[in-house]
């Protein structure tokens, strides 16, 4: 089972890491109160959507609907609404590591009052993420369009957090190579996925499907990153996190749903190392300057480099500029102007003779790499 750690003994803190996966029992702003500043990587939020249901609501055959009328989600008024989503928004801003972004699921009901109040709390917004629906529930009435979507808002902690978590290049590869779009095409939570009781009827009304909290997680985290749920229902969110190799840590106040979870939580297998390495690309490598290489021994003062079919030929200087011909400077600026262009990649370009063959100073730079991953 999943720890249950009780908000009174959140509170006295008897170690740093005592929420750390874990489900904390009471109310979202307590909880988050009493958490660490700038403790978390990442939170995914499933606020109450205060949908002002009025009345019941059957289908043409007349058999009732199981809407969701919980008194969690019932507000006496949009300023009382506003004045909640103000307050978790901003307990969970002061957890949120510097770096660290924020989900927030809704529908029209309340999404665009949560975005408006993110802002004005200097959330930055990065995107409004669309979940198309493959099997809305049909609009009864014939009155409206049919809701076939539901939003997210991902945003960054400020308009200044510049080293958020995005795996563009994982997420493109596994689009057949086809940037991630913002427009996302998910089936409802149903079949075995949907939690039910010994009843039969669903334990949680607005349960999500571990599919969309899936592609949430490895588009804006790292395993061994933290993720925040305030809204922690039966636990989709730390389900995932588990079996993707992240922690987590999340609220609630409900028994049930904390009883439903910490069983779910407790039967997920996390996958391995392999299967959790987050395919990367050129722009998340760390940055190696080519004096790096000077400094290394891998290139020599008075070395000279050439470009691939040697029409072109440069010094190495001590200072890790090259020059040729006059002319002195970077192995990009250099670059470009013997070819007479504006632009130039220094590192593909640039070759030196290994005694066998001409290769790209870039193998070069990987040396680097290597060696810079090995000291990690």
């Amino acid at each position: 089972m999943a720890a249950v750690l009780p908000l009174a003994d959140l509170k006295r803190q008897v170690r740093p890491d005592t929420w750390l996966n874990s489900i904390i029992k009471g109310d979202c702003v307590a909880a988050l109160e009493a958490l660490p500043d700038h403790s978390v990587d990442a939170i995914f939020a499933d606020p109450p959507y205060n949908l002002q249901l009025g009345g019941t609501l059957h289908r043409p055959d007349q058999s009732l609907v199981d809407a969701v009328d919980d008194e969690w989600d019932q507000f006496a008024s949009f300023e009382v609404y506003d004045a909640f989503t103000r307050a978790w928004l901003l307990a969970c801003r002061r957890v949120l590591k510097p770096n660290g972004t924020i989900w927030v699921i809704g529908s029209y009901h309340n999404i665009f009052r949560v975005g408006a109040i993110m802002q004005d709390l200097n959330f930055w917004l990065l995107n409004d993420i669309v979940w198309r629906k493959v099997n809305p529930m049909p609009n009864f009435k014939g009155r409206r369009f049919q809701n076939a979507h539901e939003t997210m808002i991902w945003a960054s902690r400020d308009a200044k957090s510049k080293g958020y978590t995005f795996n563009y290049d994982a997420l493109k590869a596994s689009n057949d190579d086809v940037q991630m779009r913002s427009d996302w095409l998910f089936p409802i939570c149903s079949g075995g996925e949907r939690l039910k009781g010994d009843d039969g009827k669903k334990v949680h009304p607005t349960q999500k499907p571990e599919a969309l909290l899936a592609r949430v997680i490895m588009a804006s985290t790292k395993p061994g990153d933290i993720i925040l749920d305030p809204f922690f229902g039966t636990g989709t969110t730390g389900a995932v996190a588990k079996r993707l190799g992240r922690n987590f840590v999340g609220i609630e106040r409900e028994q049930d749903y904390i009883d439903a979870a910490s069983e779910r939580i407790a039967s997920v297998e996390p996958l391995g190392k392999a299967e959790l390495t987050v395919m990367t690309g050129k722009k998340a490598e760390p940055r190696v300057a080519f004096n790096t290489l000077v400094e290394s021994g891998l290139v020599k003062p008075g070395q000279v480099l050439t470009d691939a079919k040697r029409r072109h030929s440069a010094i190495i200087r001590a200072d890790g500029t090259l020059a040729a011909g006059g002319e002195a400077g970077s192995i990009h600026r250099l670059g470009a102007k013997v070819q007479g262009l504006d632009a130039c990649n220094g590192w593909t370009f640039w070759h030196f003779d290994d005694g066998k063959s001409l290769k790209p100073i870039d193998e070069l730079r990987s040396v680097i790499r290597n060696d810079m991953a090995k000291i990690d």
